[in-house]
């Protein structure tokens, strides 16, 4: 039999990252034991369920590039299985007709909770077949009365829940239409999943889901429940926390190998690894070494990761990331330098792609005004000898490459008898517009020469307005 896996999100929002988590560790294990992954998209709940949000789903899965090789599949396409399986169970004496309206059911859990028992519907129709007549009734499975259900979890080990614990759950509504826990049975046992790896907010439905499998002479999968992530603060993770959506993350400059690696570290480890190319995830990836408690989500840590990425990566699959940037920023690159060599010479400035673009907006865009601060602190009527002088140079020079741009400032400073600074940052607020930028010479080096000259022109002309107000 395939090792399959399976990730099921239900679109009523975004691919958040414990989503995302989930995903990669069921990818990861059925890429390691030349398995299936499915993608099986869980929209019963009609009401929540949006085209938007299946749409967000797989950009995030495409982004972070966690292929399946089976789906999507579409649970609302399936009802008609589901109503076999419900009459199969009906007719097996695994699942009757409740006619009980919720007040009824919400006053059998206060009786049991005045008693100190656990609350749950007593099980008043389950063995009734005085049905009434038109009257509603939902389709409750018959649970075991005695016995235990033994999960043994790969991540969690043994549990062992009692049968007493456990209700008749309702597996059809009042319309008909199935519940979560009667789909997910039947999508897993079609669909082959051999290992549901899922969050362990759903450690509760597991015996439910178990006791409905061995009813309808299932195999069972194994399971792995992953503890949650958890903020900084040691609270849940949400909205409150920063970015909590996938692409969000894209939005906000990450890679999606920097979310990946911090993902598979959120939550298991290997020794003291911290970066993982996608091959060594998948060969060295193990349910058995994924961490029992929750892990706390780490923004520094990931900024950490990202950079890393930034530097070591190929600077030409960097730019193909960083080109969304540059558009989203709107700034035009078809006039400019190859965005590779911006990333060679930025990735080890900045934190993220999106202050990649924003810093290196001056290679591709004019300015009409220098950075306030820069200026008043460099265009000074004392830069105007060095801005001239060095502007002669750099018009004469035969070859406009870094090393000789390097020639004419350092002799521009050796002919004034000046410091380099005197020289060069002048120059570097002239040619970028700020006072912050890669090696002036490699900056410089990747502008067009005539756009240098003009610039240091219009810098020249800020400081003799100085001089004329002074």
């Amino acid at each position: 039999m395939t090792l399959t896996t399976r990730f099921a999100p239900s679109p009523t929002g975004y691919l958040h990252v414990g989503g995302a988590r989930t995903a990669l560790y069921s990818w990861l294990y059925a890429k390691k034991n030349g398995g299936d992954f499915i993608l099986r998209i869980e929209d019963t709940d009609l009401e929540r369920s949006t085209q938007e949000s299946v749409d967000a789903i797989m950009d995030g899965m495409n982004w972070l590039n966690l292929e399946w090789t089976q789906g999507p599949f579409y649970q609302t396409k399936r009802f008609d299985r589901y109503k076999e399986v419900i009459a199969q169970l009906i007719e097996s004496g695994n699942a009757y007709r409740c006619y009980c309206t919720p007040e009824e059911v919400e006053t059998m859990r206060e009786e049991a909770r005045a008693k100190g028992e656990k609350e749950k519907y007593n099980g008043m129709w389950r063995e009734r077949t005085d049905w009434p007549e038109d009257k509603p009734f939902v389709i409750r499975f018959k649970n075991p009365l005695d016995g235990d259900v033994v999960i043994s979890d790969q991540v969690k080990g043994e549990i062992v829940i009692s049968n007493q614990e456990l209700d008749d759950l309702i597996i059809a509504r009042s319309d008909g239409s199935p519940t979560y826990n009667l789909t997910v049975v039947v999508d897993d046992w079609d669909m082959g999943v051999t290992h549901v790896v899922r969050g362990d907010d759903h450690v509760n439905n597991t015996p439910r889901q178990i006791n409905i499998l061995k009813a309808l002479g299932a195999p069972l999968p194994e399971y792995a429940h992953i503890p949650m992530i958890l903020g900084d603060d040691g609270k849940r993770l949400s909205k409150r926390h920063g970015a909590v959506s996938v692409m969000q993350y894209r939005d906000d400059g990450y890679l999606p190998e920097a979310l990946l690696n911090y993902l598979v570290r959120l939550g298991w480890s290997h020794g003291d690894q911290e970066i993982f190319s996608r091959d060594e995830m998948i060969e060295l990836f193990d349910l058995t070494g994924c961490n029992r408690a929750p892990s706390a989500f780490n923004t520094d840590k990931l900024i950490w990761v990202n950079q890393h990425y930034m530097k070591t990566l190929a600077p030409e699959y960097v730019a193909e990331h960083l080109a969304w940037h540059m558009q989203d920023q709107g700034i035009d690159t078809e006039t400019g330098p190859a965005l590779a060599d911006i990333v060679k010479v930025q990735a080890d400035r900045v934190k993220t792609l999106k202050e990649m673009a924003s810093i290196s907006s001056y290679f591709y865009q004019d300015f009409t005004e220098f950075d306030e601060k820069a200026a008043k602190k460099h265009l000074r009527p004392v830069a105007q000898q060095p801005l001239e002088v060095v502007k002669a140079k750099l018009t004469a020079l035969e070859n406009w490459v870094a090393e000789d741009i390097h020639s004419a400032i350092n002799a521009t400073a050796e002919e004034l008898e000046l410091g380099m600074g005197k020289v060069g940052m002048p120059l570097r607020v002239a040619a970028t517009g700020a006072g912050n930028s890669p090696s002036l010479d490699v900056t410089l080096e990747l502008l067009p020469r005539e756009k240098v000259i003009a610039r240091i022109d219009m810098a020249l002309a800020v400081i003799a307005e100085r001089i004329a107000n002074s």
